[in-house]
């Protein structure tokens, strides 16, 4: 009898489009260390991949995003310097996420639970089936919530929030999720992929260098409000305007046509 295949992050693109699904499909897409340890290689392929202008995560099948972390490797990662080790392999995804330069959005199907929750937080946008769930429930496995990792969860929802998600530990289902702000939009199941490519194909024919300095701007001032680099998000801008995609935008506006824009 062959073995079971182990879970897996895969990537693919599709026109401007890069996908990248968590698959581990029999344990509802669960990662293994594996699998978080090859986030970050994802992330950096498809953000220095020309061709690419919007990233989509998900989850494979339609019964999870993810149930968050591989239970049955807590016996070998969840004590001493182990647990500290998974806890910097699980923040150098985080990281990766949230470092990626191109518009990144999570699109959630069932559920998405602790840190796989965490991962759609640090996307920029998140799209969710109306049977979708989502819980961090540290609380109920006695878990230390990272600190660093409550930074991304702020910037989406408010203080108090996130200390109800936190302390409580409860599974919130998706029009719940839309009220808390979790959500930037919730979608029936069955239209769910479709809108959200629409959403995508919306970013993927603006301007790359304007997204590009719009989401520089908006994370600067969101970790670091009093002390965020205004000159270097400055240049960011002023490289919009002396890009050719800006004088392709004002031909196209002058000549009644969609723009094509290179990124350049």
């Amino acid at each position: 009898m062959t073995a079971p295949k182990p879970g897996e992050i895969r990537s693919h693109t599709e026109g401007p489009i890069r996908w990248i699904t968590i698959d581990n499909e029999p344990r509802l897409n669960a990662f293994t260390r594996a699998m978080w340890a090859a986030i970050p290689e994802h992330f950096a392929a498809a953000d220095a991949d020309p061709d690419v202008r919007v990233i989509i995560v998900t989850g494979a099948g339609t019964k999870a995003f993810s149930a968050g972390a591989d239970i049955s490797e807590f016996g070998d990662n969840r004590t001493g310097a182990a647990a500290r080790a998974y806890d910097e392999i699980n923040h150098a995804a985080y990281e990766a996420v949230l470092a990626t330069a191109k518009p990144t959005i999570a699109m959630v199907n069932g559920y998405c639970m602790g840190g796989a929750c965490e991962l759609a937080i640090c996307c920029d946008l998140r799209v969710a089936s109306e049977k979708a769930s989502f819980a961090v429930p540290s609380a109920k496995l006695s878990l230390g919530y990272n600190p660093r990792w409550i930074k991304p969860m702020l910037a989406v929802m408010s203080a108090a929030t996130v200390k109800e998600m936190l302390f409580t530990g409860r599974r919130y289902m998706a029009h719940e999720a839309y009220g808390m702000g979790l959500l930037n939009f919730m979608y029936p199941p069955e239209e769910l992929l479709d809108e959200t490519l629409h959403l995508a194909n919306e970013i993927a024919d603006n301007a790359p260098l304007s997204i590009k300095a719009a989401k520089a701007s908006v994370d600067a001032l969101t970790a670091n409000p009093e002390t965020a680099d205004l000159a270097a998000l400055d240049a960011k801008v002023l490289a919009c305007f002396d890009s050719e995609d800006f004088k392709e935008g004002t031909r196209a506006f002058m000549e009644k046509r969609k723009p094509v824009f290179r990124g350049v």
